[in-house]
């Protein structure tokens, strides 16, 4: 018999139960089993029973047993993978852009969990299902960048509740349509699910929404576009992307809250620093993330217009 604890992130908030775990689980665990556990009181949310039609919330702690467990299916691969820093515990790589990060319909392979599953012989925390071993929080495949990977149960919860407390620093860089009179600035209030479009994230009038800060610094202008760097204050989905397009500076090639792309390089967004207390040594960690050259490329060429 083996105990599954699942913490649920942020990406399937509002999502049912039963299709949120069918998803964490992949072919472990078909929907018809889960179901059959939630009407039998078996699978627990924040230790009380609940309906499969009951929509989850980010932080959710989903509990329950399973028998015989079955591997999963996601296959290790040799993908080359730049790592900004590794000990016994964690594990920080600098993601590509383009690289999904973990396997989903449409991406079974050529993943970021895939290539770690290599890199780390299997041994990753297992809390958040067998579709994301290790995966403590997430970036866009078109977003690339830093991003921190746990290798045992320990640092992935410590990891977790740092990032729920908002203990976490993370510095990202964009160039966004348009340009600012401030130098600096900051945009908060409450990010939700769009009431139509349920892929899509958007600024809400009341707070059903959860509270998002951002904080951006402008870097270097543009004559259309503006160079910027952005630190989040809480880490919601989508977030500096949805709260951009909310001031009207949405961010270059982004077409999911924006309009324009700029040939065709898609969304100019890059994790750059990611700091964080060490989850065993209380040591304090930050990594620095290089701008890629798809980004350098672009900042030559704005400048050559200038």
């Amino acid at each position: 018999m083996e105990r599954i604890n699942l913490v649920i992130t942020e990406e399937y908030e509002d999502v049912r139960l039963d299709k949120c775990v069918s998803d964490l689980m992949g072919e472990r665990l078909s929907r018809s089993a889960i179901q059959k556990m939630i009407k039998g009181g078996e699978l627990l949310v924040n230790g009380k029973e609940a309906k499969a039609s009951y929509c989850v919330k980010a932080d959710d702690e989903v509990a329950f047993t399973i028998e015989d467990p079955i591997e999963a299916a996601i296959e290790a691969e040799n993908i080359p993978l730049t790592i900004l820093y590794e000990d016994d515990d964690v594990l920080i790589v600098d993601k590509p852009k383009g690289m999904v990060v973990h396997p989903a319909p449409g991406h079974t392979s050529g993943t970021l969990v895939n290539a770690i599953l290599y890199h780390c012989k299997g041994r990753l925390s297992g809390i958040n299902g067998v579709l994301r071993p290790g995966i403590v929080h997430r970036i866009d495949k078109d977003t690339s960048g830093s991003l921190v990977v746990c290798k045992n149960d320990f640092a992935h919860r410590k990891l977790a509740e740092d990032f729920k407390t908002h203990d976490i620093t993370r510095k990202y860089y964009c160039i966004c349509l348009g340009g600012f009179k401030e130098d600096e600035g900051t945009v908060s209030g409450y990010i939700g699910r769009h009431p139509v479009e349920r892929k899509k994230m958007c600024v809400t009038d009341d707070r059903s929404g959860r509270k998002a800060v951002t904080h951006y610094r402008v870097l270097e202008r543009f004559e259309k576009y503006t160079f910027l760097e952005c630190q989040l204050e809480t880490g919601r989905t989508h977030q500096i992307r949805v709260h951009l397009a909310s001031i009207g500076h949405p961010i270059l090639g982004d077409l999911v809250y924006g309009k324009q792309d700029y040939k065709g390089l898609g969304q100019i967004l890059h994790a750059g620093v990611l700091g964080f207390q060490h989850p065993v040594t209380g040591e304090y960690v930050e990594v620095k993330s290089e701008l890629p050259p798809y980004f350098e490329d672009l900042l030559r060429k704005l400048r050559s217009q200038k």
